[in-house]
């Protein structure tokens, strides 16, 4: 009996021990926001990532004048307003128009989404901003030619919950087009804030 509660006793210790280190956050349908406790190895860049959400939301949401943290500390996670179904379109979109492209060149693209959402001449949701038509053309190629369709690669995945913790830094860009290939005289008129690979950004 006494080698069967000592058995248990060390089960219940090792589910617990593990669940630290496979804490997974709410579903969609979940606590609006929640908790995170800080362990060894957080920065506040890494749990941002982690949860999509953006760096200056996540500082605010705590009082963080700063981005130091201390082990144990409870970090309150406010709900992305980018789901799931959002982030997947955005990925679908990074891979299609960054293939081949440096995977800085993939968070600039979700970055783009990202400050067109937040832009007031562009909607007001992922899903338009993507979707939108200017002069009878969609905004983004591989929606005009179905790419988007194709299921994102990991790398592409990553480079959007990038840009979602980056949301609201960097300089702004609100466009990107390949110098070589680009067409329209209009976009060689926005300034430009980087170029990354192929692509050259601007607003």
């Amino acid at each position: 009996m006494k080698k069967f509660k000592k058995l248990k006793m060390a089960a219940l210790a090792f589910v617990s021990t593990v669940s630290l280190f496979t804490f997974q956050p709410p579903t969609e349908t979940e606590a609006a926001s929640f908790t995170h406790t800080v362990r060894s190895g957080d920065t506040l860049w890494k749990i941002s990532n982690h949860y999509g959400v953006g760096l200056t939301t996540l500082r605010a949401a705590n009082n963080q004048t700063s981005n130091m943290i201390y082990v144990g500390q409870k970090l309150v996670i406010p709900q992305s307003t980018i789901s799931a179904a959002d982030k997947d379109l955005m990925a679908r979109l990074v891979s299609a128009e960054a293939k081949g492209e440096p995977y800085a060149g993939k968070v600039a693209v979700a970055t783009v989404i990202l400050n067109r959402l937040d832009h007031p001449e562009f909607p007001n949701t992922v899903k338009e901003v993507i979707y939108q038509i200017d002069h009878g053309y969609y905004a983004f190629t591989p929606v005009q030619n179905g790419t988007i369709n194709q299921p994102a690669d990991v790398e592409s995945k990553r480079a959007v919950s990038e840009a979602l913790a980056y949301r609201g830094q960097g300089n702004g860009s609100l466009y990107f087009y390949n110098p070589n290939t680009a067409s329209s005289s209009w976009i060689y008129s926005r300034p430009v804030t980087v170029t990354i690979g192929n692509h050259r950004f601007a607003k």
